[in-house]
């Protein structure tokens, strides 16, 4: 009965000093023991204090604030405003949409983690949310370069442009982008869980990231890391080649026949969907075409909120500062909102 006695008065020692609840703890040894997670820790901001926890909260409300009326208005205008009826705008609302739906699969529970104390998810919820996230990702990547595609046919065959890019054509390109975000969804989500988890169920980031979630399974995580990777080279990389050579094509087209002043305005309706590719892309490669290395929280950090936050906010914006026609829809939508408010009164 002394040692029982000792060995609690230990553990209220540890956890006075680290500041870890007991349960937890009790649960590490428990999966160390061989033992089945049934549910996950996220640690992403638990080195942080509470007056930084708070400044995060901040900043993160207004962002997510931010990217929902962003992409909730141009969702509205491009699918309501009949002066943006043209296939370029019917892609842009579905993006919008994409971006509404990636963002709240992370961003609602970032939020509440950052005024809790309690930060466990269920497996149930961890496996849902990455299978999201994997889901909104690959159909974003697929839907960009349809959107490249539709940019090459408008400016290189603008004669053969409504034949080619009809409504019909249009409905069968994000179906198609949905459709392999789903099936793709699916595939990854059974690599990620394929085995079972019993070293630890600490996630030290702010969601449930896919490579960090598989680092934590028993056995050898290397070979589902390298599944990934190679499934990375096909959905991120077949996508920026049918977007590289749209662009190739259209710069080859408009350097040999348009004026200065066209030039101008053809590079201007391609710069936002440049950037928006960059944006994206460029977080997805570091994040998931990493096959060998160990992917730390001081590496997968940055990458993470770059492409669940950041680009989700940035892609409507901009869109909307560097195209006149949808500065013009917003500001006939605000107005018929303002005009129906002024005649409810």
């Amino acid at each position: 009965m002394h040692c029982m006695d000792g060995g609690y008065s230990s553990i209220n020692h540890w956890e006075r000093e680290s500041g870890k609840r007991v349960d937890d703890w009790s649960k590490t040894v428990d999966l160390r023991n061989g033992s089945t997670v049934t549910e996950f820790i996220l640690v992403g901001f638990e080195q942080s204090s509470s007056s930084t926890r708070a400044l995060i909260f901040a900043l993160f409300l207004a962002l997510y604030s931010l990217a929902m009326a962003m992409n909730g208005l141009i969702i509205f205008i491009t699918w309501t405003d009949p002066r943006l009826n043209s296939p370029m705008y019917f892609f842009l609302g579905h993006l919008s949409f994409l971006d509404v739906c990636f963002i709240t699969t992370t961003m609602p529970q970032m939020l509440i983690h950052l005024v809790v104390k309690n930060h466990i998810v269920s497996f149930v919820s961890c496996s849902t949310q990455m299978y999201l996230v994997f889901c909104m990702g690959v159909a974003e990547c697929i839907l960009l370069a349809f959107m490249a595609y539709e940019r090459y046919v408008a400016i290189c065959h603008p004669l053969s442009y409504a034949q080619i890019m009809s409504g019909q054509v249009c409905v069968k390109l994000v179906s198609t982008a949905w459709f392999f975000g789903l099936i793709n969804g699916i595939f990854l989500e059974y690599m990620s869980f394929r085995n079972p988890f019993c070293r630890d169920n600490h996630i030290e980031n702010f969601f449930c990231e896919a490579p960090i979630v598989i680092t934590l399974s028993c056995g050898d995580p290397q070979f589902s890391l390298r599944v990934i990777f190679a499934d990375a080279i096909v959905v991120l990389l077949s996508p920026m080649v049918l977007i590289a050579i749209s662009y190739a094509r259209i710069l080859a087209s408009i350097l040999g026949r348009v004026s200065s002043s066209g030039r101008g305005k053809t590079f201007s309706t391609c710069a936002s969907h440049l950037t928006v590719v960059i944006f994206l892309y460029t977080s997805a490669i570091f994040s998931y075409m990493n096959p060998c290395s160990t992917h730390g929280p001081e590496k997968d950090k940055p990458f993470s909120l770059l492409y669940t936050i950041i680009t989700p906010m940035c892609n409507p914006t901009i869109y909307s500062f560097r195209n006149k026609e949808m500065k013009g829809a917003m500001v006939r939508a605000l107005g018929r909102t303002s005009l129906a408010k002024t005649e409810s009164v």
